[in-house]
């Protein structure tokens, strides 16, 4: 049985642990930096959106991170007809929290960073989280150059979110604290090369993946999301696994018109030698039955020794079907989303 939290309360108590593992509907644990045990090159922060055109089939990603070691930013445009990816990132080393990434998603926030040749600025203020991201030299799939976007999603209070706060077996003090908050709407525009666009209501929806923690040396996991619209009322997956001992709870839910529909543990089956193979995704219950089937792969390797990091996050379509906490079923097809598949050792 996952453990349902409902009451606000600090997160970590004075040594370190979390005072009470599980999920959430909202974000009720209260995160400070200044309780985590075991070092500051330990703490992992992070923002990512995602946001998937569903009607024009291309997704744009930032990322704005603090773990410990080094600082990453970084953004990417994907091409689902052309089957290919634009991306570019930097680093910055020993940030140690002064990036200045907030200790709550609710609060009004704001953080920026820029170099010669990437800038972002993530705003929260209200109901809305405001992205700026600009690349002038990156070459896209169409090879035109350049992307810049100034978009907007809107976030309403009583929409339900998807919080997680769970540890480790084989050390208590590394955490995992996140929320994945999805089906954003997205207002805005985008610039390609010299072509601009004007994002419509509707078209385009957004994901956050908000993360705070200290985690383990190595580690793996996976994680699928969805967020569009399955017969005009707005619809999402959160699925993952393999990061932290998930016996308090699963990050697994539907999104269903601004509410979660929980799920148990979930398992995705895949070809380990190709990735871009579909890929089978079912739940204990037996409430999901999907298929995912890759177009492309945003991959990258890093590899400093110590530090090593594998990721392959491939995008793609999602169709099957999925049982609602009534019983009611919902048929999804050809949905656009991506699924993953992350080594990191750091």
């Amino acid at each position: 049985m996952e453990h349902e939290v409902t009451q606000k309360q600090d997160l970590l108590d004075k040594k370190g642990h979390i005072k009470e593992e599980g999920w959430a509907r909202h974000p009720l644990w209260l995160y400070n930096r200044s309780h985590v045990k075991g070092g500051r090159l330990r703490v992992k922060e992070w923002d990512y959106y995602a946001i998937i055109n569903t009607e024009k089939h291309y997704a744009v990603t930032a990322t704005i991170s603090d773990l410990g070691y080094a600082a990453l930013f970084a953004i990417s445009y994907i091409d689902f007809e052309r089957k290919a990816v634009s991306q570019t990132d930097a680093l910055s080393v020993f940030p140690l929290g002064k990036i200045g990434l907030s200790a709550s998603s609710g609060e009004d926030n704001q953080v920026a960073w820029s170099n010669e040749k990437l800038r972002l600025a993530f705003i929260k203020k209200g109901t809305q989280r405001h992205l700026m991201v600009a690349c002038p030299s990156l070459v896209l799939p169409d090879g035109s150059v350049g992307l810049d976007y100034d978009i907007v999603l809107t976030q309403e209070p009583e929409r339900e979110s998807l919080n997680i706060a769970t540890s480790w077996k084989e050390q208590r003090k590394a955490f995992y604290l996140n929320e994945k908050i999805n089906c954003l709407p997205a207002k805005g525009k985008i610039r390609r090369g010299m072509e601009n666009e004007e994002l419509l209501m509707g078209e385009s929806w957004g994901v956050l993946d908000w993360g705070r923690g200290r985690w383990t040396y190595q580690n793996t996991w996976y994680w699928a999301s969805v967020s569009a619209l399955v017969e005009n009322v707005p619809f999402g997956l959160n699925l993952g696994y393999g990061f932290s001992d998930r016996t308090p709870a699963s990050e697994n839910a539907i999104f269903y018109n601004g509410r979660i529909h929980k799920l148990g543990t979930v398992e995705f089956v895949f070809s380990r030698e190709d990735l871009r193979k579909a890929w089978r995704i079912k739940d204990e219950q037996g409430r999901l039955n999907l298929v995912f089937t890759p177009v492309v792969d945003r991959s990258s390797n890093t590899n400093f020794m110590v530090i090593k990091s594998v990721q392959h996050q491939l995008f793609g379509y999602f169709s099957g079907t999925c049982l609602l906490d009534d019983g009611s079923e919902l048929a999804i097809k050809e949905l656009p989303g991506f699924a993953e598949q992350v080594y990191n050792r750091w």
